[in-house]
């Protein structure tokens, strides 16, 4: 936990052992966690919950990792035009949320999604359509986790670029007559850099949250992933890096992680290596972050590791996966102090 008390956590795979998972995030001093709930790159869910979740959710418990954040499956593309594309997509989101009920998680995690070349307007009436439809689906209770959109880089039709993009998906949802208390956004530092927002300037991550506030709402903002990046400004492209160690930099990331306005989000790393012990350096490199000291240098290899987008889900431990069927299954907000000078 940071001194302020925000929780930052990081996205650690279940492949190797939910609880182990959980051990893990407790042992790098992460008091928050996101994980996958199945196979990120895969249209077929799995029939039960894995062996582990009961101990799962009573170790979070135990160890006070919270809030959990289920990551939605890669393929869920709720803006596009193709229509099977779209209902599949549908069907996925809506066990997503299923599983985060199952998990005990607070926010199911999407990519707002590509319009494929049809327009950002076209794209943004379907992915209103697609959260009503999930929602309509999903029983509004006090454990119902919150379906919480994730900006985008911009890069291949990505809808969600800007602040801007953002406020209009939200808006097109209350015009749907969805709820929209079940809806919140995430910002990912990575993505903001590649969609054009030079937050290496505290300057300019204060004007990226003025302008959230002002269009959508600082409680409709609950998850922050905190990344940095290989990429250029503008680039349109997704390439994370270890903190403090890319284009955004110590002073950008110092500027998210502590601004005022934001101590009732939690924060997650993406960052390179989580398997080979990246994700304890990262952390580390957070906690500098906060109290303004000089990160360590890393070593060369450091810059080689990849992100796996696959070995993320838990081993499949019981039942037969099958396709996804939507069906039924909330919301809240935290606030906290800042972070210290």
């Amino acid at each position: 936990m940071l001194p302020d008390g925000r929780r930052l956590g990081a996205h650690l795979p279940l492949g190797g052992g939910m609880v182990k998972a959980v051990e893990r995030a407790h042992q790098i001093g992460a008091s928050a966690l996101q994980v996958f709930a199945d196979n990120p790159t895969a249209w077929r869910r799995r029939s039960v919950p894995p062996r582990g979740l009961p101990e799962f959710r009573r170790r979070l418990v135990d160890l006070d990792i919270r809030p959990l954040a289920i990551h939605a499956a890669y393929l869920v593309n709720l803006a596009g035009p193709e229509k099977d594309f779209f209902e599949r997509s549908v069907a996925v989101l809506g066990q997503e949320m299923i599983a985060g009920h199952e998990y005990g998680a607070r926010f199911v995690n999407v990519h707002a999604g590509s319009h494929m070349g049809s327009g950002i307007e076209a794209g943004t009436k379907r992915i209103a359509e697609g959260v009503e439809l999930v929602l309509g689906e999903i029983d509004a209770t006090p454990d119902t986790p919150r379906l919480v959109i994730e900006n985008s880089a911009g890069g291949g039709f990505g809808i969600g670029a800007t602040v801007e993009e953002l406020a209009n998906i939200g808006e097109a949802i209350e015009a749907r007559g969805a709820n929209a208390a079940r809806v919140a956004f995430c910002l990912d530092t990575a993505h903001l850099w590649g969609a054009g927002y030079e937050i290496s300037s505290p300057e300019v991550v204060g004007s990226v949250i003025e302008a959230f506030d002002r269009l959508i709402g600082l409680d409709r903002l609950v998850m922050v992933h905190l990344n940095d990046t290989k990429s250029d400004l503008a680039s349109r492209s997704d390439r994370h890096e270890h903190l403090g160690a890319g284009r955004i930099g110590p002073a950008g990331l110092r500027a998210v992680l502590c601004h005022p306005s934001l101590a009732h989000v939690a924060y997650y790393l993406e960052t390179p290596g989580m398997e080979e012990g990246y994700d304890a350096i990262n952390m580390a490199r957070a906690l500098d972050l906060v109290a303004g000291r000089p990160l360590p240098e890393l070593p060369p290899e450091a810059f080689e590791l990849r992100r796996d987008r696959k070995r993320a889900a838990p081993a499949r431990t019981g039942g037969r996966p099958v396709p996804p069927a939507p069906r039924k299954s909330r919301t809240t907000v935290q606030k906290r102090d800042v972070c210290r000078k």
